[in-house]
């Protein structure tokens, strides 16, 4: 017999839990649509070599794929080395794949900047534990089109304010550009070729310290005229007190040799993102200089979003200029930002109840089933939830059940009940 349970890494949700998960979606996609993103849909599945072309990061070894249509065994073992040749298609484990195709489908029907909201499912085949699923909701807003740093404080500004109407108050950006990493490891010697390696380990700096970087640098096999620069760099001398973000704070967190222009898009993001705070002297951005975010499709400004509640990041994202060049065949400025979902939904302490009343009119058996029905047929004309339960002997535990069910009112109804004789009571 088949098993009951919801495959690995993917789960069910009570309408307890569904109606809660709906309130903070709806939160979201309202604070997204008041700073002037416009949601779009896309298919879940993608072709096989789109999803696979080497823009996904490690993403793409975790990626679910579906086998042809049609295919025989003979032509099954013919194709068992290629996986390719297996597959057409696949599951999508990011948005921003997606939107990149969307966008040089449709560029035609779109404004020279594009905002898009995208919120949905996707799927990757990872190792499920707590915390890590199979399949879990994004939720990306993108600007297509914009070069300057106003598409990042605008993506940073929205970002932060969505936070702060789930009550997530207090949340920071960290921030960073994947141009000053590369002129860093570029300044302290690392050749081209061990880079994505380099930057793996520098990624683990905060997991593992200065220490455990430099001695898996050195096991990798990394230059070890680089790693001793890096590990001076590591250990000069530490500003006198703390620096608010601006130029002044990223020319400090930074070798000699950084391009000027990387600094001041940089510095434009925390002047813009300030500009939408007046009287707030401390802009939540702060400027990490080993910040790394590991998808490959980054290629300038990459971000995290923390909060001083947790120990782990509750969103990121980055400029991603090169990606739907791949489409085009011509560069267009992208770059976006995602909540993790998953993460936030918990922390929230949103109330789930409608905003209109929501009842249970709880019958007896005798109750004629037309008058059941048109009773309930008035209240939902009125802008009211209605659910119809027969009585039971256990009336709490009905009542606590709808409670748990979003339902704020009850109401018994006997024969003949009207509904102006209904005495609505509160679900406490």
């Amino acid at each position: 017999m088949a098993s009951v349970n919801a495959p690995r890494g993917m789960r069910d949700f009570l309408p307890a839990d569904k109606a809660r998960r709906e309130r903070v979606l709806a939160v979201i996609r309202e604070r997204y649509r008041a700073h002037g993103f416009d949601e779009i849909e896309t298919p879940v599945m993608e072709e096989h070599a789109r999803l696979h072309a080497g823009i996904g990061g490690d993403n793409e070894k975790l990626a679910f794929n579906v086998l042809r249509r049609g295919l025989d065994a003979d032509a099954i073992r013919a194709a068992a080395d290629e996986p390719s040749a297996l597959t057409d298609l696949g599951l999508r484990y990011d948005l921003t794949v997606p939107l990149a195709r969307f966008y040089a489908t449709n560029r035609g029907d779109l404004p020279a900047v594009f905002r898009s909201i995208q919120i949905a499912p996707v799927w990757r085949a990872e190792r499920p534990q707590k915390g890590r699923y199979r399949q879990f909701m994004q939720c990306d807003i993108d600007i297509i089109g914009d070069a300057s740093a106003r598409a990042e404080a605008e993506l940073i500004v929205a970002s932060l304010d969505t936070l702060a109407a789930l009550s997530l108050e207090g949340a920071t950006v960290r921030i960073n550009d994947r141009r000053a990493l590369d002129a860093m490891l570029d300044v302290f010697g690392f050749p081209p070729e061990q880079r994505p390696g380099v930057l793996i380990t520098i990624d683990k700096l905060d997991k593992i310290g200065p220490a455990g970087v430099s001695a898996e640098l050195r096991e990798r096999g990394a230059s070890a005229a680089a790693v001793d620069a890096f590990e001076a760099f590591l250990e000069r001398p530490a500003e006198g007190e703390p620096l608010a973000y601006g130029e002044r704070q990223i020319r400090a967190a930074l070798p000699d040799g950084v391009p000027d222009e990387v600094v001041a898009h940089l510095t434009g993001v925390g002047e813009s993102v300030a500009a939408a705070r007046p009287g707030d002297t401390r802009v939540p951005l702060e400027f990490d200089p080993f910040l790394v975010r590991g998808m490959g499709y980054y290629t300038g400004t990459i971000f995290e979003l923390a909060h001083p509640d947790v120990g782990y990041s509750l969103g990121g994202g980055g400029r991603y200029d090169g990606m739907i060049g791949r489409f085009l065949g011509q560069d267009v400025p992208a770059v976006g930002f995602s909540i993790g979902f998953e993460r936030i939904v918990d922390l929230v302490s949103l109330q789930v109840a409608d905003a209109a009343p929501a009842v249970v009119l709880v019958h007896d058996r005798d109750v004629a089933v037309t008058e059941l029905i048109a009773l309930k047929a008035r209240l939902v004309a009125e802008g009211s939830r209605v659910r119809l339960e027969q009585r039971t002997k256990n009336l709490k535990g009905l009542l606590d059940r709808a409670s748990a069910d979003g339902f704020t009112a009850f109401a018994t109804v006997s024969a003949g009940a009207t509904r102006e004789g209904l005495e609505l009571k509160p679900l406490a």
